[in-house]
């Protein structure tokens, strides 16, 4: 009996890194001394007692020893449940009753009866197993279908200790989680379908728009003319997510304890509506002790939805202007800096005034221009800019509301997004993140189109940064039509969607 070691693994952010699990026993103290060092949080140095109930309930009983546990290397935080089942390990190693084979990695969450729980991160560390060159992972079995999605190791399940002592001991026994393969992910999640939609038709040729070059869009109406029910059918005309999105987005899921039971991969783009009273850490990521993912971050390669926009606190929209711009949220903290992936397409909605009517034919406004002015002055100028398409989403006339006519399909406009995204696909980038120096190659315009953007630009006073995104926009819409050229009427119809903030706003 001795020093006997296992490897494990912290996860910080969305990656793992790789920790060594030293157990040392000494005869000069007492079974009472239990002792966990290498900056492990309060969850760590709780284990000592699921550990001790669960090496007792299992028939393997607890040495009569001093027990310390290093957990290496010792800068790293260690938090999480997770380290139960090595350092359980551990210490029957140090027993003698354990040996090694090889090298494993080993994560998993004991109860006191000696069974194993699920942990956060399995697929984090299931990439990080691979990293290191480790060929062998132990998991709890709920996470094993999780974990096998990572090619080029071995990815065992355990439900109870006494399983895991005798994989160690007798590996040639057991077989290994059969991995996935797979090459992309289906999109046949159940969103609800465009064709349930009445009217709207400018709208849902917007979000077409929106879907094709994955801009970013807000929908201005009054309440009850359907703004919620466009933007909850928008991720069912996305493209299906590849298989390396799937494993992005199923990172951040798996460590936020957001995946759902039995899932190895999402199945659907992730679609995110956090309530207008969210905090700034709950949407752009933070916290206390270790920083965790916010809402930009679980909808990475989907849509984040924020209904009633006014109603966020100024201050956390604004923290959304930097992941808008790069695709990522970086937190720095005293210790370390963590980078989140936020790759999100932005769909909000808002009404045109505190009453929800101004502007309405056929309901009156009871706002005054300065409660109108207080009300859209909650969004700022920075943030309308990284906003590609700004729509007006009228009431319903009831003759529509009405109509037996067949309306276009989710799966019809899912077809042209596709279509238009395979374009852009072959230049590189989507369009909403086109470069700003691809812009003259791929949006050189002809000299009807430099007057209809020169027009624009004069008459609605708008920013550098909007000439580049209606540049962006006029792609997408030529894309969608199958032009190679951007024509006069691309750029009218991108305008079109610039000229709602300044309608309103000024």
């Amino acid at each position: 009996m001795g020093l006997f070691r296992t490897r494990s693994a912290a996860v910080c952010g969305i990656d793992a890194h790789l920790v060594d699990v030293e157990v040392d026993l000494f005869s000069s103290g007492s079974a009472r001394d239990f002792v966990t060092v290498g900056m492990p949080d309060a969850s760590v140095r709780e284990s000592r007692e699921r550990i001790k109930s669960a090496l007792s309930n299992s028939g393997f009983g607890y040495p009569a020893k001093a027990v310390t546990i290093n957990l290496a290397p010792a800068n790293l935080r260690k938090e999480g449940p997770g380290f139960d089942l090595p350092m359980a390990l551990g210490i029957l190693g140090a027993m003698g009753a354990l040996k090694l084979a090889e090298p494993s990695l080993i994560v998993g969450e004991l109860s006191l009866d000696g069974t194993i729980r699920a942990v956060r991160g399995a697929l984090s560390i299931a990439v990080c197993a691979r990293r290191n060159g480790i060929k062998r992972l132990m998991v709890p079995r709920a996470n094993a279908a999780e974990a096998a999605v990572v090619e080029g190791i071995d990815v065992f399940g355990v439900e109870h200790i006494g399983e895991a002592v005798l994989m160690l001991n007798q590996p040639e026994k057991f077989e290994p989680q059969r991995h996935i393969p797979v090459d992309s992910v289906s999109a046949d999640a159940a969103f609800p379908d465009f064709a349930d939609v009445r009217g709207q038709a400018t709208a849902k040729r917007a979000l077409e728009v929106a879907a094709a070059g994955n801009h970013n869009v807000l929908m201005v109406g009054p309440p009850g003319s359907g703004k919620t029910m466009l933007a909850r059918r928008l991720a069912g005309i996305l493209p299906p997510l590849t298989f390396e999105e799937a494993v992005e987005s199923t990172q951040v899921h798996s460590v936020c304890g957001a995946l759902p039971a039995g899932k190895a991969l999402l199945e659907g783009r992730p679609f995110r509506s956090p309530h207008h009273s969210v905090s700034d850490a709950g949407l752009i990521g933070g916290g206390s002790g270790t920083a965790r993912p916010g809402e930009v971050s679980l909808a990475h390669n989907g849509i984040l939805f924020l209904d009633e926009l006014p109603e966020f606190s100024r201050y956390v929209l604004e923290q959304l202007r930097q992941p808008l711009e790069e695709g990522a949220v970086t937190l720095a903290r005293s210790n370390a800096s963590m980078k989140f992936p936020a790759r999100v397409m932005l769909v909000t909605a808002m009404n045109p005034c505190a009453c929800g009517f101004y502007g309405d034919p056929t309901r009156e406004c009871r706002c005054t221009p300065a409660m109108i002015q207080r009300y859209l002055g909650k969004i700022s100028g920075p943030l309308l800019d990284r906003i590609d398409l700004h729509i007006e989403v009228p009431a319903v006339p009831f003759k529509d509301l009405r109509s037996n006519g067949l309306a276009t399909s989710s799966t019809e406009m899912r077809d042209r997004v596709c279509r238009a995204r395979e374009v852009q696909q072959k230049r590189g980038f989507y369009n909403s993140v086109l470069p700003s120096g691809e812009l003259r190659k791929w949006c050189a315009l002809d000299d009807a189109g430099e007057r209809t953007l020169e027009m624009a630009i004069r008459k609605l006073g708008l920013s550098a940064r909007a000439h580049d995104r209606i540049l962006r926009v006029a792609r997408t819409v030529a894309d969608l039509g199958g032009s190679e050229n951007l024509l006069a009427k691309h750029v009218a119809e991108a305008v079109q969607y610039r000229s709602l903030d300044r309608s309103y706003w000024n």
